[in-house]
């Protein structure tokens, strides 16, 4: 079996991949989106708006956290 990342032999350890560093690039692809499935569903891409629209103009008193405008 192949790195799915450099296609090199992988390591039993870090099995599909071959080093720590090709499973760090795999998870950073996982979490900058890179993997993510589009919806050709339009419902999706109306509620994504609306959940966007919401938080940027409705502050959230609860929470100090702070708001993209």
């Amino acid at each position: 079996m192949a790195c799915p990342m450099c296609e090199k032999p992988t390591d039993p350890a870090y099995r599909p991949f071959c080093s720590k560093r090709c499973a760090d690039l795999d998870l950073a692809k996982w979490l900058g989106g890179d993997y993510a499935v589009p919806s050709q569903n339009p419902d999706d891409y109306d509620e994504l708006l609306d959940a966007l629209e919401q938080a940027t103009t409705e502050p959230d008193d609860d929470d100090d956290t702070p708001r993209l405008s």
